[in-house]
């Protein structure tokens, strides 16, 4: 398979899910204040997952032009990210439905961890094929941002079950460290 195709299918997933998101926003049911604070969680999660899904669609695009290789290996780490972010949309309604409640806050956190996890793995798979000298790994270092990343999703799954605002201001956190596509791989595209 070539890299192009990887990137259309990937491409088309994400897609896919954002629009599932979206189907499942609710109508305001009247015209004043009220109504509006009724489905201002669900939105929320929605903006939340939103830019959650963006910035894994920006920064595989740029971890694919950086990379020069295609293997059997690859293709199943891709589609292992692709699983967890297609279940996105499915936490995302349940939290926005239940957002006050430490399980849902949780499983939410739960598959963000995943999703980076699985991207982590694809990452790792095309650096096991292109070599240690690779600009993907000479763009990424020690991916600090990475691995720290991970350990803020490690702290608000524990923390839903004490405060789940306070892991709901976590993942934004950590959607904010990544809301600029990452400039180390960028900057190796020339």
């Amino acid at each position: 398979m070539s890299k192009g195709r990887l990137e259309a299918f990937s491409d088309a997933v994400i897609a896919i899910a954002i629009t599932i998101m979206v189907l499942e926003l609710k109508i305001p049911h009247g015209g004043d204040a009220a109504a509006l604070r009724a489905v201002l969680p669900p939105f929320l999660m929605y903006v939340l997952s939103f830019v959650m899904l963006g910035i894994y669609w920006t920064n595989h695009h740029h971890m694919l032009h950086a990379t020069t290789k295609i293997s059997g290996g690859v293709l199943w780490a891709n589609l292992h990210l692709l699983f967890w972010l297609s279940v996105v949309p499915v936490v995302t309604a349940w939290m926005g439905d239940n957002y006050r409640a430490s399980l849902p806050t949780a499983v939410y956190g739960a598959v963000l961890i995943l999703c980076a996890i699985a991207y982590q793995l694809l990452v790792n798979c095309i650096i096991a094929i292109e070599g240690p000298h690779s600009r993907l790994k000479k763009a990424l270092g020690r991916d600090l941002k990475g691995w720290g990343s991970l350990g803020l999703y490690a702290v608000a799954i524990g923390v839903a079950f004490v405060v789940p605002a306070i892991s709901d201001a976590l993942y934004v956190t950590v959607a904010l460290i990544w809301l600029v596509p990452d400039r180390r791989i960028e900057s190796t595209l020339g």
